[in-house]
């Protein structure tokens, strides 16, 4: 039997039948259930029995050529990779990037009910290996396409670095058009694969009026329907339930209903067509995001501001403190012309450094308050403004000014 294969196991008179998959354990053996889920099993304890052989090749879908139908709106679709446009490779037992945009939609045929669409391949990385030149080219191409006449450009993006892609296209990209980023906890090939029902919602959203960068994932752990959420407000907050992703501070954009496609929406949002196409795609890459722990050393700053880096963001405690012997860091930063902004490790709340005295000191020394915003939705625009800015004190003036809904001056209690 080889990596692949499908058998059946019996042990202590219970049979499972799923695919056989590597083993990092010397005598055990990995199953892939109907499921989608594996199982370990010593393998010396188990009868086996061979039910099919692997195929040559595992091909899960094909392109096919995609009809245009009339008085349906254009779409754009930009594949990066993730889980969405991911399978099983038999061979290592691990999901990797392998599906382009046009197999995404064959593999859903639902979607060609929405929209006709462009489908175009960006990246095939998961999204782990994202950097700021991939989030500049995104930029540009989400521009070219709304350009060649897209009503709607949809993203298809890896689930764990999603939140800073689309902060990074928030503050580049001034749309009229929805940009609808959406992604899956499990890939395509699972039978519990939130796909499907991820992508006909964003597409549903890519068509609305939505003008707004946006990230479209399942809103409960059912298949009811999907939260529309802000580009600058949102962050995974589970490792794999398919509701990981919440708005933050802030109550989601929407909601679309997964059976009708109808959209719900909460927030005050940006129309279709009220602003022009205005692309800012300049960042800089040498920012640091730094989380505050505990009797951390404040040679940690000094590192940073050594090493020629051009903005730090801080990751602080509670209202945003850090020790007092960070302060000095904070104060040679600043003198360098090196901001420093402010964020809270607690997430939900805002920051602020005027309760206690090493809030103050902070303050004193050239900290820059980040108020509501998110640490990384920080770091994103701390790279932006830092490119973008034409001074130090520009900087600091942009990093306290809204920029793409990023950040208010009030938080509802109720988020």
């Amino acid at each position: 039997m080889k990596l692949g294969d499908r058998i059946s196991v019996k042990r202590n008179g219970t049979s499972f039948e799923g695919v056989l998959m590597p083993s990092r354990r010397e005598g055990y053996m990995v199953i892939k259930l109907d499921n989608g889920y594996n199982i370990g099993l010593c393998a010396a304890k188990c009868e086996l029995t061979l039910q099919q052989k692997r195929p040559e090749s595992l091909p899960l879908h094909k392109d096919r050529p995609l009809q245009v139908r009339v008085g349906l709106p254009q779409v754009s679709i930009l594949s990066t990779g993730g889980t969405i446009a991911s399978k099983v490779d038999y061979r290592t037992g691990a999901v990797t990037s392998q599906f382009s945009a046009g197999e995404i939609i064959s593999a859903i045929p639902e979607l060609e009910e929405i929209a006709n669409y462009r489908a175009r391949v960006i990246y095939q990385i998961l999204s782990e290996n994202m950097r700021a030149e991939y989030w500049i080219k995104l930029a540009q191409s989400v521009a070219e396409e709304i350009c060649a006449g897209a009503e709607g450009v949809i993203i298809t993006h890896g689930t764990d670095t999603m939140m800073y892609t689309a902060a990074a296209l928030s503050f580049m990209l001034k749309t009229p058009v929805p940009v609808v980023i959406v992604g899956s906890q499990r890939s395509s090939d699972r039978p519990s694969s939130d796909a499907s029902m991820n992508a006909v919602c964003a597409a549903s959203v890519a068509i609305s009026d939505i003008a707004e960068v946006c990230v479209v994932m399942h809103g409960t752990t059912s298949d009811d329907y999907c939260s529309i959420h802000r580009g600058t407000r949102v962050r995974k907050m589970h490792t794999s339930r398919r509701d990981a992703f919440q708005s933050i501070n802030q109550a989601p954009l929407g909601k679309v209903d997964y059976l009708t496609r109808k959209i719900q929406t909460f927030q005050p949002y940006r129309r279709r067509g009220e602003v022009e196409l205005e692309v800012m795609d300049r960042l800089e890459p040498k920012c640091a995001l730094v989380k505050y722990t505990p009797g951390s050393s404040p040679e940690i700053l000094n590192y940073y501001i050594d090493k020629g880096y051009r903005g730090i963001v801080l990751e602080g405690t509670g209202l945003g403190h850090v020790a007092s012997d960070w302060i000095e860091g904070i104060k040679r930063a600043t003198e360098e012309n090196i901001p420093v902004v402010v964020t809270s490790q607690c997430l939900r709340g805002r920051i602020c450094d005027r309760v206690y005295d090493t809030g103050r000191d902070m303050l004193d020394g050239g900290a820059i308050e980040g108020e509501d915003m998110l640490p990384e939705v920080a770091l994103v625009k701390l790279m932006w403004t830092v490119a973008n800015a034409k001074s130090p004190e520009d900087i600091r003036t942009l990093m306290k000014r809204p920029l793409a809904k990023e950040m208010a001056f009030s938080t509802p209690i109720t988020v």
